[in-house]
Formats: C-alpha cells, sequence, structure tokens
C-alpha cells in the first residue's frame, strides 16, 4: 500500500512539473514572427536571425540557401555555412576552409577567412590539426607572427591513433590563422620522390579526423567542422543586478563578462544567460521562464496525501535505501574478490607496464553487460568448448557481435595464460589477428571478449572437406599469405616482437569473407628487440612443435616458421599433423612430408583438389617453401619476412625465389609416437567458433 501511495505522488509532481516542461519547450528561440529554423535541421535563436529585423545586428545575419534540399544556413558575413549555434555556450558551429600542401587537383580555392568581432576562433572547442609523415604545421597571425604549431609524424613509436597526424590547442581570442606546411626532413633525400598530399585546419574537438567516415569528403570541399566563439556586444554592469544597458533583455536573466588577452592586449566579451530555475533565450524580453504558477488546487491535494503517508514513506525509503546498500556492497567486494582472484591487479601491473611497449588497455566489461549479451550465457548461445573453457556468442548493445570465452576453472597456469593472451592482444593490430575487445575479471571466472569469426576453423576446411566452402588452390594460396603476413607483423612490425608458440591450423580461423584470422595467443611472448630467443618449458602442440626446441628448450621466430611449415603442409596434402594410419616414421606429417619430396613422391601424397586445380610450378614452389621451413637447423630456415615476399610472388605468378640456398645436404626430421612425458602441450584449440579438437593433439613426440 505504501508503495502505491508513493507512485501516486510522484505521479501528481510529475504531473505538475510536466506542465511546466510543456510550457517551457513551447517557447521560441527566435524573435517574434522570425523563422527559429532553416531547413528544419539547423535552431536559429535570435541575436542570430533569418531576414531583416530577425537578427540583432548584420554580424548575426543568417542567409538560408534554399538551393540545397534541404536548405542549409550560412552566417552571411563570411558565407560560412553554419552547422549548430548554442545560447549556453556562445558558440557557433560552421564549416572553415582547409589549407592543403602538395595535393594534386587541389588549390586553396576557399581562401582564408578573416573573423573579426564578434566572432573568433574558440580555444575551448578546437584543434589546430596538421597531417603527414614528418611535417611541420605551423599556425600564424595576419602579420606572419608565429602563434604556434605541431610536428605529425608516422613513426611506430607513435599511438596508431596519433600516426599521421598532430594536434596543438590554438591560442585565445584569435580572429585569423594562416597555416604552413613543411617536411622536416632534409630535403636533398626527397629528390625524385612524388610528395605527399598533407592538410592543416582548425576543426572541432569532437570532429575525429583520424576515424572520421566523412573525413575525405569534408576535405575534398575544403571544408571542416570548426567552433566559433561569439558575443553580443552589448554593456554589461560590474553589478550583475543591474541591468541598465545590459542586451540582455529577458526578465530573469543575467550578464555574465569576463576579460581575454592576446599580444598584450585585452578586451571584455560579454554573454547572457537565464537565471537558476528559470530556461529559454535570455536575449528577447519574453525569453526566459520558470515554472508556471502552482495549482492550488493541486498543491492542496499534494499535500494532503504527503502528510499522512510521509512517515511510512521515509520508513520505506530508509529500510530499501539500506537494504539497497548493504546488497551493493556485498556485490562490489565479491566482484573486488574475484577481480583480485582472476588476476586483475596483475593484468594493470602488465598493462601499465613500459616493459610491454605501446599497450593499449582493453575495455573491461562488466559481468551485466556480458550476460545481456549472452542471454545469461544461454546454452544455445554456445559456438564451442575446448580444454579451457567455453566459447559463447554475443551482441553487444551497439550492436556488435561477439565471442566470449568463459574459462572452466581458474588456476595458476589457466591464470597466467589468460593475463598473457590480454597484454599480448592489446598490442596488437592486424587485419589477419583475431581482435580483442577487452576481459571481464568480475565473474567468478575470467572472461575474455573478441570479435566474432563466424566460419570456424582452418581445421575443419581441410580435413573434413566442406562443400558449401571448397579449399580451392588459389584459396589455399591466398590463406597461407594471410596468416604468414601476420606472423610477419609479430615477428618485425610489432611495437616488440612477439612470437605466437602455438602456430596451427586450428588456431587459424576464417571470417565471414574467409579472410584467415590468427588467434589463441595464450601461450604467446614478447622479446626485446635484440633478443634471439627465449628459454622456457617446452610447450606446443604435437605435430607443429619444432624438433630443435624441444631438444634445446630455446623458442626462437625460427619456431613458428616450423610450425607454419606444419599448416603449409597440411594445405598440399590434406593430411593431419599426426596420424596412427601411417607408419611410424611417417606419423608425423613434417617427416611424411620431407620423405615424399626426398624420395620424389609428393605428387602422390598431394590432395586431391590440390592436383586437380594446382599449376604444377606453384605446387612445387610452395611444397619447397614448406620443405625450407621444415628444416631441421632454425638458423636455415627463412624468415617470416622472405615466407610472405615468396608467397606474394606465388600469387602473382611471379617473381624468383628469394631464399637461396642449398638444402641437397638438409637434415630431415624423424618422428614417433611415445608414452607422454618431458614435455608439455598445450593444446586445446581456439574454438571462437568451433569445438573442434582432435585428440592427437595432446599426443607427446620425441626426436631422434
Amino acid at each position: 500500500m505504501a508503495i502505491e501511495l508513493m507512485v501516486l505522488v510522484l505521479v501528481l509532481v510529475w504531473l505538475t512539473g510536466g506542465a511546466a516542461a510543456s510550457s517551457s519547450s513551447a517557447l521560441s528561440l527566435a524573435k517574434h514572427g522570425c523563422n527559429d529554423t532553416c531547413g528544419n535541421s539547423v535552431t536559429i535563436p535570435y541575436p542570430f536571425g533569418v531576414g531583416v529585423g530577425c537578427y540583432a545586428n548584420k554580424n548575426f545575419s543568417i542567409t538560408c540557401n534554399y538551393s540545397f534540399n534541404p536548405p542549409k544556413p550560412y552566417l552571411t558575413r563570411y558565407n560560412l555555412e553554419v552547422l549548430e549555434i548554442s545560447l549556453r555556450r556562445s558558440t557557433i558551429n560552421v564549416l572553415y576552409p582547409v589549407l592543403a600542401s602538395d595535393c594534386q587537383n587541389w588549390t586553396n580555392v576557399h581562401g582564408l577567412v578573416n573573423l573579426s568581432s564578434p566572432f573568433w576562433f574558440s580555444r575551448a572547442y578546437n584543434y589546430f590539426t596538421g597531417t603527414g609523415c614528418d611535417n611541420q604545421a605551423l599556425m600564424s597571425s595576419h602579420e606572419g607572427t608565429i602563434l604556434g604549431g605541431c610536428i605529425s609524424s608516422c613513426s611506430s613509436n607513435v599511438n596508431s591513433y596519433y600516426r599521421g597526424i598532430c594536434q596543438v590547442t590554438p591560442p585565445p581570442s584569435l580572429s585569423f590563422i594562416n597555416a604552413s606546411l613543411s617536411s622536416i626532413k632534409d630535403s636533398k633525400s626527397n629528390i625524385g620522390l612524388e610528395k605527399e598530399c598533407n592538410y592543416a585546419f582548425i576543426a572541432d574537438d569532437q570532429w575525429d579526423y583520424y576515424n572520421s567516415t566523412d573525413k575525405y569528403a569534408m576535405l575534398v570541399t575544403g571544408r571542416v567542422p570548426a567552433v566559433l566563439d561569439w558575443d553580443i556586444q552589448g554593456l554589461c554592469e560590474s553589478n550583475e543586478n543591474s541591468m541598465r544597458g545590459s542586451s540582455c533583455t529577458a526578465t530573469h536573466s543575467r550578464c555574465t563578462t569576463f576579460r581575454s588577452y592576446l599580444y598584450n592586449s585585452s578586451y571584455s566579451i560579454y554573454s547572457c544567460y537565464c537565471t537558476f530555475g528559470n530556461e529559454g533565450n535570455p536575449y528577447l524580453s519574453y525569453g526566459c521562464q520558470g515554472s508556471p504558477r502552482d495549482n492550488k488546487k493541486t498543491r492542496i491535494i499534494i499535500l494532503g496525501i504527503s502528510t499522512g503517508v510521509i512517515g511510512i514513506l521515509l520508513l520505506l525509503g530508509a529500510s530499501w535505501w539500506l537494504y539497497k546498500f548493504v546488497k551493493r556492497r556485498k556485490e562490489l567486494m565479491l566482484k573486488d574478490k574475484f577481480f583480485k582472484r582472476n588476476g586483475g591487479l596483475l593484468l594493470q601491473q602488465q598493462l601499465s607496464s613500459g616493459d610491454e611497449g605501446n599497450v593499449e588497455k582493453s575495455k573491461l566489461f562488466t559481468l551485466k553487460e556480458l550476460e545481456k549479451a549472452t542471454d545469461h550465457f544461454n546454452e544455445n548461445r554456445i559456438l564451442g568448448q575446448g580444454g579451457q573453457g567455453t566459447i559463447y556468442k554475443g551482441m553487444l548493445t551497439d550492436g556488435r557481435i561477439i565471442a566470449v570465452k568463459k574459462s572452466k576453472i581458474v588456476d595458476e597456469d589457466n591464470l597466467q595464460q589468460f593475463i598473457n593472451e590480454v597484454v599480448i592482444l592489446s598490442q596488437i593490430n592486424h587485419r589477419n589477428v583475431v581482435k580483442l575487445h577487452g576481459c571481464c575479471l568480475e565473474a567468478e571466472v575470467p572472461l575474455l571478449i573478441y570479435e566474432h569469426i563466424p566460419n570456424g576453423t582452418l581445421y575443419q576446411y581441410i580435413h573434413e572437406q566442406n562443400e558449401e566452402f571448397p579449399l580451392t588452390w588459389d584459396i589455399r594460396v591466398r590463406i597461407a599469405t594471410e596468416v604468414s603476413g601476420a606472423l610477419a607483423y609479430l615477428h618485425s612490425a610489432a611495437s616488440m616482437p612477439i612470437y605466437h608458440r602455438d602456430i596451427k591450423s586450428t588456431n587459424i580461423l576464417l571470417d565471414e569473407k574467409f579472410k584467415a584470422k590468427v588467434s589463441d595467443f595464450g601461450t604467446s611472448k614478447t622479446v626485446a628487440i635484440d633478443q634471439t630467443h627465449m628459454t622456457t618449458l617446452v610447450q606446443g602442440t604435437f605435430g607443429y612443435l619444432d624438433p630443435e626446441y624441444f631438444q634445446s628448450s630455446q623458442f626462437t621466430e625460427k619456431s613458428d616458421v616450423y610450425s607454419f611449415g606444419v599448416v603449409l603442409a597440411e594445405l598440399l596434402t590434406g593430411q593431419k599433423p599426426i596420424s596412427l594410419t601411417r607408419s611410424d616414421e611417417r606419423r608425423s606429417l613434417a617427416t611424411y612430408f620431407i620423405l615424399a619430396m626426398k624420395e620424389n613422391h609428393l605428387l602422390d601424397i598431394l590432395d586431391a583438389r590440390v592436383s586437380k586445380e594446382g599449376v604444377k610450378e606453384e605446387i612445387m614452389r610452395v611444397a619447397n617453401l614448406a620443405r625450407k621451413c621444415l628444416n631441421l637447423s632454425g638458423r636455415k630456415r627463412p624468415t617470416m619476412k622472405e615466407v610472405v615476399i615468396e608467397l606474394v610472388g606465388i600469387r602473382m605468378s611471379q617473381g624468383i625465389s628469394i631464399i637461396q640456398q642449398n638444402y641437397e645436404n638438409d637434415e630431415y626430421t624423424v618422428i614417433e609416437l611415445t608414452t607422454p612425458r618431458d614435455v608439455a602441450s598445450t593444446s586445446t584449440g581456439s574454438h571462437l567458433d568451433s569445438n573442434v579438437t582432435s585428440s592427437l593433439d595432446v599426443q607427446p613426440l620425441l626426436f631422434r
């Protein structure tokens, strides 16, 4: 009953407040008898106006251009298109010219607009931006005085968001800006090179040049959104209670004044505002209005009801608040406990450590977000299950489809791999590496959130012969090229070199366009740039494990090359990396493949589709590349950069192998199965959208 009474009181209050809101919202911000919009898109408040008699003075005249559909408003004095006018901030957003340098078919036809009182560039809401690689962008005044500038760089040491651009806050009260762009490199080093098209402009700090979908259109038109401050230029008494001579003509309005300083000169800036409890346009005599007078009858009803139940409501309210407070505190304590147990402190330490290079912090999702996204981890949303956990399909509130990896248990090894994967993937931005959106540490078990990769693993398409998407020869070479490109990026182009340490066909996913995505970085490691190897406990997946690493416990970038060679052999033969149906010495695909080449029987073991569709010369080039990757000596294996170039040459059906080595005396791997010992397998597969695993993945090997 008390709850019903509370609801009744709230409804009555809402009805009273609603009347005030509706009265206030009906107020027009334009002068009486004048249009307050142009094309129903931009609101035109007084002192601005469209047409004679509708604006305070000619500075605030707006022209509504009806040659566009819908019509567009322009600031008449400067012929600048108007995007928005704010009375609260005393700003006007316009499209302002861009300056370009070394751009073909580009002329600065719009020229620079020399603003004057009462308009100037807003220091609070703009950035001056320069673009290009190793460029210096300078701002200067009408007289040529340098006002400031910045240097843009394309170095890999620069945060990827700011790569190729630089930004700086403009000086205060700036009414004119010129800009110059120049290279900071020695001009002699650029002789014979085509100059890069670069831009300089002042723009709204809310306009994201780097990620804007319409930035190219903006630059082609030669204009970008910028914010101008303005004032009414009226008299404003120092005593706010005195309105004599003020432009703030509305009842319940006040005038505010502040002084601006630039180049040893100063002047006053004026703006108006509605006093507390009122809203509207302070520049109109009837513009600021508060709530309507209380309805006497309504007040009596509310007073009568509230008097009778106020004690009960206060008691219920206090009890409810106490219950929610205790419940919320318990939830927070539990989440904090899970956060610490799931390695939150370690993750924060890793992400903030300078040893991890340029790490972009991943988003920390809440458990509530992920429960909503996965329908409370509904069984119908399961995409796959592996040794480390279960993968659920979900959709975030912004419409993104995600894959949520939920660990089965929390132990020290799994936790270390979880933290490691977050840190590693936070450093990687490559189109052929699965993207990590973030993680959740406040659940009972840690959760990883990836982009959704809908078409399963490469393992499925090689070994299960999916007729809906057959692996043609061209597709196999293309996938191999994409994977090698991703590995070359990890080894050579990431902020710090990264060894994947578990390359296999189950960790290569295919997206909606069947493009390859390398996944599962639980055992990956970053290494110092001058470091050639790392000594670790032997971990990996049998059939893909580098024999040199197995024997020495020293993992190098060439160990990833060996594993990639096994994937190439899979693509060529359609055979599994370990098969009990082959003879003992040939159970390992690496040994089976190399012996077949040595005995000139390669064509006998090729996949039927490869034999049918592939050009013999191309097949042999890929086979020779795989053979070189599988060399027992890591020193003799090619680098991933060389592998990429070779595969690109094969795809282009031209080019000569860059890997010039004599392999007549190569050593070959002979592998046999034995009982589990001496090696730890980390294979669980990477099932962001598949539950395919192979029992052979967990069989240990010895090399002889």
